[in-house]
């Protein structure tokens, strides 16, 4: 099986397991990782029942996410941005074990945070928690920021290091967040708005699983695009394993598929509680836009945390930062869908949240590219090819 990033997060759950697991012939039955669950519903997709489609750019770096301290223009800066189509899923990892510690150092009681992202939000709850004052400066607010505009699945591994840069020490670290980050959002279930659900979802494929895709079918962003590390393999207890399907266990017209179970976010409620919660502990927000690193300068904290993610690149001239971009279709919401598909070799991939069932399709061109214009062909191109699984 082609185990690039095809299409984010939810084929890399399914193909988490060696080859050999991987076979079309269902397993035992006492190996069985869940019950038979009953028929999906079906989904109701056409191009009129689209509302809303949006395009984000995910701040990806070869190197990884950039954590680290810099003095400038007499301030102390810590950044901590770059975590490509992983912010939301390593949010809580990457605060706390990397960017806490470095926010300590400074002995400041007081401090400031720059975007109020995924990233942002976290790492200004997190400096909360551990009993500081915090001030959050941003150009722009949720729902407004780009991180409102991700899937919501939880995708550690999306974009988050190149295979060359995988070392063992950034392994074991990403290992370390990823573990911290899925004790954390285990502790969301059950909140009103759910903003954290486990769901079953289906890969389907025309092509048995462990038969490469032909050349240009494997659903990144194009051939410019990196080779990126197995990094689930380090984390395999963190989810249950797939499961091959017989035709008869499924209702969809192609001849292979695999469920697999895999928690999802339901963004907007989840932004409202961190909003809720940073202001009750007295946090404070401020509009304010940066265009140019000596901003910085005039702000009154000493300590300041950037997490401006691909607002970085312009902001402090990185020019390590890639942009991916990422278009999703949000089509009505279907209350009774409550399961994900994504259809190998198709460029397709649905996740049903509260706010709707969001179709996202990604172009041959959208690894390094920072065009945010929406493409509302590609999305009705998506939604016509997921029509044709429910014809």
């Amino acid at each position: 099986m082609n185990r690039r990033h095809w299409l984010g997060a939810a084929s890399a759950w399914a193909a988490a397991w060696p080859l050999a697991a991987q076979a079309d012939a269902p397993p035992p039955a006492d190996r069985l990782p869940f019950a038979e669950p009953p028929r999906p519903a079906r989904m109701r997709v056409s191009a009129d029942r689209i509302v809303d489609i949006t395009v984000c750019t995910r701040p990806f770096r070869a190197q990884g996410p950039r954590i680290e301290a810099q003095r400038l223009h007499g301030k102390t800066v810590i950044h901590h941005y770059g975590h490509g189509g992983a912010g939301w899923s390593l949010s809580w990892g990457s605060a706390t074990l990397g960017a806490l510690p470095l926010i300590r150092r400074t002995g400041e009681r007081r401090i400031a945070v720059i975007g109020c992202g995924a990233v942002g939000l976290t790492t200004a709850r997190v400096a909360q928690r551990a009993g500081l004052r915090v001030r959050i400066y941003c150009r722009e607010r949720p729902p407004a920021v780009a991180s409102t505009f991700a899937t919501g699945m939880w995708s550690p591994d999306s974009r988050v290091v190149t295979a060359e840069h995988a070392t063992p020490a950034f392994n074991a670290m990403w290992e370390r967040m990823a573990r911290h980050s899925f004790r954390a959002w285990q502790d969301q279930l059950g909140l009103p708005g759910a903003p954290v659900e486990w769901r079953d979802g289906y890969v389907l494929s025309d092509l048995p699983f462990d038969q490469p895709l032909p050349a240009g079918q494997g659903g990144h962003g194009g051939p410019a695009e990196p080779d990126y590390p197995e990094l689930l393999d380090l984390i395999p207890d963190l989810h249950p394993r797939s499961a091959p399907l017989s035709p008869a266990q499924h209702p969809f017209p192609v001849p292979h598929a695999r469920r697999f179970t895999q928690m999802t976010f339901n963004i907007r409620p989840y932004q409202r509680l961190l909003m809720e919660d940073f202001f009750r502990e007295g946090g404070e927000i401020v509009t304010r836009d940066f265009n140019d690193a000596r901003d910085l300068a005039g702000l009154p904290e000493r300590t300041i945390v950037n997490c401006t993610g691909y607002g970085a690149r312009a902001l402090f001239r990185d020019d390590t930062l890639i942009p991916v971009r990422g278009q999703i279709a949000r089509l009505v919401p279907q209350p009774e869908v409550d399961y994900m598909v994504a259809w190998r070799g198709h460029n397709l991939m649905v996740v049903p949240r509260r706010d709707g069932l969001l179709v996202q399709a990604q172009g041959e061109h959208d690894f390094n590219n920072p065009d945010r214009s929406i493409d509302r062909a590609m999305s009705e191109a998506a939604v016509a090819r997921l029509a044709a699984l429910f014809a």
